[in-house]
């Protein structure tokens, strides 16, 4: 027996809970005393468990499609987890976040999706406020070692993203809810593809333990399925412009829990990419909801 629709009200909380709960990757990830890739494996494995167990429409058997978009989506979860422990928050989030840059440039092509003035425009904006990581890098710290290779894996995370969104897109032409079975298969095929470089685990805390119980458990499974009840009473535009909590929040526990701050150039990247993703979100919601309704 399926639980019934949420009302508006608490669709949009349950929204902007799984935004709240994604954000909080970055610091539950640099707080884990064990390597990148243990932490990639072990929150993969432990977020395809609860995925299968909180949401039943993953548990489908996938074909090659399905399995294609979950190696996407695989390779950008490792690669954020392996950027997290590389660079600060604000710069994998934030540089991750122009997964539009590429969806635009790419769509036309795989998708065969028209290209419109405003994208074009907004495909500038955000190339200037990436380009703003790259004009000077964070400080070394203990919680950012590599901040140059870590922000060229968020990039590279940023393309991985973006042919996910793509391939959801496309799987989702059928007709048929495709999505979280790729979710579920994306988490199983990261955690595999770890696991060689994740043994031995030699030593960690309980600690740690907890923390990758989150990871997995709230961060990703609890949070999907928050945000897959949401969009049950939410539109995609508005859904869009709830989830800017997420790279908001982000860079914010990082701070509180790490006393992590991102230089002067990823902060003005940040904002860049920040407000144009606001401003373009407005611009679609106006839209669509200038659409003439054809009459019947």
């Amino acid at each position: 027996m399926s639980s019934p629709s949420p009302t508006p009200l608490t669709a949009r909380l349950q929204v902007l809970a799984a935004a709240a709960l994604f954000s909080s990757g970055g610091a539950a990830i640099k707080a884990v005393h064990l390597g990148g890739w243990q932490v990639a494996c072990l929150r993969s494995a432990v977020a395809g468990a609860a995925l299968a167990l909180l949401v039943p429409q993953t548990r489908r058997r996938p074909n090659l499609r399905v399995l294609g978009v979950g190696l996407a989506y695989a390779a950008t979860m490792v690669l954020f987890v392996l950027a997290n422990k590389l660079t600060t928050s604000a710069s994998a989030i934030y540089i991750q976040s122009t997964a539009p840059l590429y969806v635009l440039l790419l769509s036309p092509w795989l998708l065969h999706e028209r290209t419109r003035l405003r994208d074009v425009l907004f495909m500038i904006v955000l190339a200037a406020g990436l380009g703003l990581f790259f004009l000077g890098f964070d400080p070394v710290s203990a919680t950012a070692p590599n901040p140059r290779l870590g922000n060229m894996l968020s990039l590279v995370s940023g393309v991985t993203w973006a042919l996910t969104i793509m391939g959801l897109r496309h799987l989702g032409r059928g007709g048929e809810s495709w999505g979280p079975a790729a979710a579920l298969w994306g988490n199983l095929l990261a955690a595999l593809a770890c696991l060689p470089m994740a043994l031995p685990i030699a030593s960690s805390r309980p600690a740690d333990w907890l923390l990758l119980g989150y990871l997995g458990v709230f961060q990703i499974a609890l949070a999907y399925y928050f945000l897959l009840r949401g969009l049950e009473r939410t539109a995609a535009f508005e859904t869009s412009l709830l989830l800017l909590l997420e790279p908001v929040l982000n860079p914010l526990w990082a701070w509180l829990v790490h006393g992590e701050r991102p230089g002067a150039w990823s902060i003005a990247g940040a904002a860049v990419i920040l407000l144009a993703t606001f401003v373009k979100s407005l611009f679609d919601v106006r839209a669509v909801l200038d659409v003439p309704i054809a009459a019947d």
